[in-house]
């Protein structure tokens, strides 16, 4: 098991904090509310359910004491993923700040110009 692989599993138990998942590999563990899904959640018990059965990403994964970290979030938000997109930048024409790189030598020099004359 490693951190990304995705994995099914059926839910065990529910506590305010998080849900506890049996997953098919044998192993267990914990989807931290945070990640159940995005947004606010006020009870969990009105989203999940013992005995569902979930898909699951692994968030993290400590070898050593076996606990095993998911969610349920990572899989929601990946099939809703919207383009990336950038207030000050087109990657389809390849700028953004790059004029602005390209001329700052050239203010600089205009702006020292004009503060010698004003002085």
């Amino acid at each position: 098991m490693k951190i990304g692989d995705k994995l099914h599993g059926t839910i065990t138990g529910i506590k305010p904090y998080g849900a506890f998942v049996a997953l098919d590999n044998g192993t267990s563990g914990l989807i931290h509310i945070s990640e159940i899904k995005t947004g606010f959640i006020d009870n969990i018990n009105d989203i999940l359910s013992i005995g569902e059965k979930v898909d699951v990403q692994v968030v993290d994964y400590d070898e050593f004491n076996q606990k095993v970290s998911l969610s349920m979030r990572t899989l929601e938000e990946e099939k809703h993923h919207l383009s990336h997109r950038h207030r000050f930048s087109n990657s389809r024409l390849h700028i953004g700040f790059k004029p602005l790189g390209d001329n700052l030598d050239n203010w600089v020099k205009e702006g020292l110009e004009n503060f010698k004359q004003k002085n």
